[in-house]
């Protein structure tokens, strides 16, 4: 893990210089100091899904690229058999199944997402994350506690939410036991524009 994470963080940097954008611009667009975005850069601190995200977005790539040093090559359709995904880590404990890793100029990224339940959590304020775009969140098995800015929801399976990702949004698996759900996190249609 903590070899995948320097690479990662490799990868990032070297990014960052080819297109000499400077530190402050790259940590202002992930909501953090530039001295908190040179830890991961450097690959002290481990990278949240926001922050892969955000970076990918802001570079033009591929987030896989970022995760693998590869590109997504397939263009027509892609298979990923059941627990074939490409796993991602990312926030204790919680798992990110990629279920679209090796399709290219994805408009989404679709991920079969694991939260585990921590009892200490459960009364904590949630850590709200922002980024560009729009997500879609499926509840499989479980209960999930959803915050939206100020407002707070209780996802049992079943359920749904669609939200604009650009405000603040954060989960925690609850009801005594892990959460799974389908989370599709779709691009900003205008950025997307852009690039294309």
């Amino acid at each position: 893990m903590q070899d995948q994470l320097k690479e990662i963080a490799q990868r990032i940097k070297a990014l960052r210089e080819i297109m000499e954008i400077p530190v402050g611009e790259l940590a202002r667009e992930n909501g953090v100091t530039a001295e908190e975005y040179l830890e991961y850069e450097s690959g002290e601190k481990d990278f949240t899904f926001t922050f892969l995200y955000n970076c990918a977005q802001l570079f033009g790539v591929d987030i896989i690229e970022l995760l693998t040093g590869e590109k997504p090559r397939l263009s027509f359709y892609s298979i990923v058999r059941k627990d074939a995904g490409l796993k991602i880590n990312r926030r204790k404990g919680f798992t990110y199944n990629h279920l679209a890793y090796r399709f290219s100029d994805k408009t989404a990224e679709p991920f079969l997402v694991t939260a585990p339940f921590f009892e200490e959590e459960q009364d904590q304020p949630i850590h709200l994350s922002t980024h560009d775009g729009q997500e879609f969140d499926y509840v499989l098995k479980g209960q999930l506690k959803v915050q939206m800015e100020d407002h707070v929801e209780y996802l049992e399976a079943g359920d749904a939410i669609y939200y604009d990702s650009g405000h603040g949004h954060g989960m925690i698996a609850t009801g005594g036991e892990e959460c799974v759900f389908l989370a599709i996190v779709m691009r900003d249609q205008h950025e997307r524009g852009e690039r294309d």
